[in-house]
């Protein structure tokens, strides 16, 4: 999910547009939405080739999620060199294993084995390795592995047993969506968004080619971490591009439409990842086709609301002329007059904004309650797409389905937000989350078809939620504050994508484990949705004040 976190815009007030016209009149500064709504049109073949053209970085950026696959747990078991094995290419289950390894639940230890017999001058053979070289009653740790498969960073660099350092992958990958944040929102604001797009396109593409070639794990992670923290701005930057240009009326469709884009691309990972097996012509396979995005520098035109911000106005004319004949529609010359000469912007004096949450107990009370949901639905998101590999053996198919659920996710949210209210949407998605949830904990592994159904319909709950949450947590905040606090309950949300991949791990001591923290957590979140006030039909908080009436008669919006 730009950081992959799917980013939905508040949908504006609803006036009709005599309404904004006679505000435009009536002395407020025209804005590039008054111009979109009444003359150049909210969405019109421009637009849709924007998006159209977007959609590749947007489905690329998924691909940094291939660790699931190039770094994916694989069955190992202990090295018998007492019988002929003095390497990992074996096989992996001979005939006689059960008479040097411990039987477990699931079939034979992974990291123990019979300690050997000494003193017997007894050898054993590929073919036949007989219990009596074996001290069974005692066990001893793995000197070396025997891998069932060797599609993985486990089998290259030998990781068997070390789980929770083959699952660190995961972790930093999700370090570098949070280290990229400043980076790249420093040179999309001062260089302008399509050369923050392009660089970002360009660093994924190529630090992930180079990972391909990794001689060593720390190789490997050290690559994964710097691939994030300099690439994982390509969401966020195609992300504006099919934003900025579209009218508030079609931005909430368009975000949905933005992350069904980054749900394809992920289906695509686990696509070619079936298909190509082999790690390292997997990544090279995601990667190489990358770099033929950089031809957008020449294709796409400069965001036009960050032209006019850096007073480029020769740039922005000739971008709204053109956007004006695409959209066989037109724009005045009284309105480009006024875009290309703004109003001087006096310098508002800041308040303090952390005395002031401390001074207003309900500010106080959704500043603490806002990030745990953040926390919890980036948590279950990637928990449920990194479990999904080991939910059974088609292990291609179930990661697929597990992402493919998420575009009827963001529809179904952009459906009901509107028609049932945001409260019931957020905590309907999460409470439908954690009860799939708990209950997959406690389905026998025999009902696979049952497991599935319950997996995926928890991963539909969790996106309803990824894409409401954006717009009801701007809703919760005054304007003075929105931005800051909307940025705090995402960053701390991080937390959640980075403890994510560190969940598979706990499968070891049961497992279920992952699916009751899941189910658990989305529960909690559920219960906070309620704590606070519905924001459907009420007015835009401009003021503390105003946020804080939010629930109470007067912060309706007339005629609601």
């Amino acid at each position: 999910m730009a950081d992959n976190i799917n980013i939905v815009e508040p949908p504006p007030r609803k006036e009709s547009e005599g309404e904004v016209k006679r505000k435009s009149v009536a002395g407020k500064p025209l804005e590039l939405d008054d111009v979109l709504v009444n003359e150049l049109g909210q969405f019109g073949l421009f637009q849709l080739r924007n998006i159209l053209l977007v959609s590749l970085p947007i489905i690329a950026s998924a691909f940094m999620s291939e660790y699931i696959f190039s770094a994916a747990a694989i069955p190992h078991r202990c090295q018998i060199p007492e019988c002929g094995e003095t390497g990992k290419d074996f096989e992996y289950e001979p005939h006689w294993i059960l008479n040097a390894v411990p039987e477990t639940s699931s079939g034979f230890s992974s990291c123990e084995r019979f300690a050997p017999t000494q003193g017997t001058g007894l050898n054993g053979s590929l073919l036949s390795c007989p219990a009596n070289l074996f001290d069974r009653p005692n066990t001893v740790a793995c000197d070396g592995f025997v891998y069932a498969r060797d599609n993985s960073v486990v089998y290259d660099f030998d990781l068997g047993c070390q789980e929770w350092l083959r699952a660190l992958a995961g972790t930093l990958s999700s370090v570098g969506t949070l280290l990229v944040l400043p980076i790249t929102g420093f040179i999309s604001d001062k260089y302008g968004r399509r050369l923050a797009l392009i660089i970002s396109v360009f660093n994924l593409a190529l630090l992930g080619l180079i990972r391909a070639f990794s001689v060593n794990y720390t190789m490997y992670l050290v690559l994964q971490l710097l691939q994030t923290t300099l690439g994982a701005g390509t969401f966020s930057s195609a992300y504006i591009f099919a934003a900025e240009l579209v009218g508030p009326k079609y931005r909430v469709i368009t975000s949905a439409t933005s992350s069904s884009m980054f749900a394809v691309g992920q289906v695509v990972l686990g696509g070619v990842a079936w298909v190509v097996q082999p790690w390292r012509y997997m990544i090279m396979a995601l990667h190489i086709p990358c770099f033929l995005i950089i031809v957008y520098y020449w294709i796409l035109t400069e965001s036009v609301r960050w032209l006019l911000s850096k007073r480029k106005y020769v740039e922005a004319r000739a971008v709204l002329e053109n956007v004006a004949r695409v959209n066989k529609t037109f724009i005045s010359d009284k309105s480009m007059e006024a875009l290309m000469n703004p109003p001087a912007v006096t310098q508002k004096v800041e308040s303090n904004i952390i005395q002031a949450i401390f001074k207003s107990r309900v500010l106080l009370r959704r500043v603490c309650t806002t990030p745990i949901w953040w926390i919890t639905t980036t948590f279950v998101y990637y928990g449920l797409s990194i479990n999904s590999t080991s939910l059974s053996d088609t292990m291609y198919l179930n990661f697929i389905l597990t992402c493919a659920i998420e575009i009827p996710g963001y529809a179904t949210a952009v459906l009901i937000l509107d028609r049932i209210g945001r409260k019931a949407t957020l905590s309907g998605g999460f409470f439908i989350s954690a009860a799939c949830n708990i209950a997959f904990a406690f389905i026998p592994a025999e009902l696979n078809i049952l497991r599935l159904v319950i997996y995926l319909l928890g991963k539909f709950g969790i996106s309803v939620v990824m894409t409401s949450l954006y717009l009801f947590t701007s809703e919760l905040y005054p304007t003075e504050y929105r931005h800051t606090l909307l940025a705090f309950s995402s960053m701390i949300g991080r937390i959640g994508s980075i403890s994510a991949p560190l969940t598979p791990v706990l499968m070891e001591y049961w497992n279920g484990i992952p699916s009751m923290m899941f189910g658990v957590m989305g529960l909690l979140s559920g219960l906070l949705v309620l704590t606070q006030p519905e924001t459907l039909g009420t007015k835009m908080p401009d003021t503390l004040a105003e946020a804080e009436a939010l629930g109470r008669p007067e912060s309706k919006l007339q005629g609601n």
